[in-house]
């Protein structure tokens, strides 16, 4: 289920795929980033929670959800940890959508985003 691709750039690895869901990470000088194509229901949050946790390696992870075309509050719980003070969260979101900020805002979790150095 992880293989590895090299593009003229990072290593690319395949941490989960499913029939609605794709989890990539690429490894960066900083943070890895973790990118999310597809949709998070209930149906593979769970396997979400695991592979960031799975790539987690210093302070937090950069994870893209620009690609995600669908994400419920099961997802959306594992992404911001809304249980954990701010402090201790360990995943940056990048190129969160407007559909994705609107729900953040309906559940009463802000979101401010971060500047993140991510590779060309």
């Amino acid at each position: 289920m992880g293989g590895v691709r090299s593009v003229g750039g990072p290593e690319e690895r395949l941490l989960y795929q499913d029939e609605q869901l794709k989890i990539t990470v690429r490894a960066a000088s900083g943070a890895p980033t973790v990118t999310l194509i597809g949709e998070i229901d209930a149906s593979n949050s769970h396997a979400l929670a695991g592979a960031l946790a799975s790539c987690r390696q210093g302070d937090y992870i950069v994870v893209d959800t620009g690609a995600l075309s669908f994400i419920d509050v099961s997802g959306l719980r594992v992404l911001v940890m809304p249980a954990l003070p701010p402090s201790q969260r360990w995943i940056r979101l990048h190129n969160v959508t407007p559909y994705q900020r609107r729900l953040l805002r309906m559940m009463g979790w802000y979101y401010e985003p971060r500047a993140h150095h991510l590779p060309v």
